[in-house]
């Protein structure tokens, strides 16, 4: 049931629970075209729409200091408290009044709705994927690919210090200008690095050859880390691998191989 089934149902549970109260309390007094007039008015209060709050941001699995010292707590408090939070408030915008689609549906066709879902569905979508594929560095060392993934890394790239290499030469500045994401995924042959720019995506139908299903992704927007790097953006790349929840990202691949969808987030 969807969330605007749920609000309407109890909307109408209390709302018969008032009226029959009213038709008990008052009918000694007040007229039947009185009576009947409240019940109008609540029948139209139940059909109305509930507010578009579809989409939520998810709280993180961890602390916002959880991933020091190589991404800042005060860069993580404002990337998700702010940035994350407005593209939410802007995708609820943009989809108000309209049926409610789980975010990872809404990916697939996000460049042909228009730019305020295409950026918007994408940030959101984009970050709390984000935050998921983290932990804290102790628990990230401990993590690794799965033998499946690790088949799929070697056959793909030769090893896995040679996919991050790789991957940190598409997150490059100058072969990502700007802003965007680099990601690893699973493709009809294999897996593959692409990097989309803004907050597009592989699920995207139109942003690579292929529907692509991601299960690894780095934003490289500078609100990701410019408090703590500055310009240095490669330095900010090649310290992320020291938080990387490699049991996740092999939970992510398992998933996408099984079912030939993208991952599902939370919010």
């Amino acid at each position: 049931m969807t969330k605007l089934s749920l609000a309407l149902s109890a909307v109408a549970v209390g709302s018969a629970s008032a009226f029959s109260m009213t038709m008990q309390s008052q009918t000694g007094t007040n007229s039947r075209r009185d009576i009947l007039q409240q019940g109008a008015a609540i029948a139209t209060a139940v059909a109305a729409p509930a507010a578009a709050n579809a989409y939520a941001v998810p709280d993180l699995n961890y602390p916002f200091e959880a991933l020091e010292p190589f991404i800042d707590a005060p860069t993580m408090k404002i990337h998700h408290d702010k940035h994350h939070a407005t593209y939410v408030a802007n995708i609820n915008k943009a989809t108000e009044g309209k049926d409610e689609v789980d975010i990872l549906e809404l990916q697939l066709n996000a460049l042909e709705a228009g730019p305020a879902v295409r950026n918007n569905g994408g940030g959101h979508y984009n970050h709390a994927f984000f935050w998921d594929e983290m932990a804290p560095p102790d628990q990230a060392e401990k993590s690794k690919p799965s033998a499946e993934l690790e088949e799929a890394i070697n056959k793909a790239f030769g090893s896995l210090d040679e996919m991050k290499a790789a991957f940190e030469a598409r997150a490059a500045p100058g072969a990502l200008f700007g802003s965007g994401w680099v990601w690893i995924c699973a493709s009809s042959d294999g897996l593959k690095l692409v990097g989309t720019p803004n907050q597009d995506n592989p699920l995207m139908k139109g942003v690579a050859d292929e529907v692509m299903f991601p299960i690894l992704g780095l934003g490289v927007w500078e609100h990701a880390y410019y408090l703590k790097y500055q310009n240095r953006r490669p330095e900010y790349v090649s310290n992320w691998w020291n938080v990387v929840n490699w049991d996740k990202v092999s939970e992510n691949f398992a998933y996408v191989t099984e079912k030939k969808a993208g991952v599902p987030v939370r919010g």
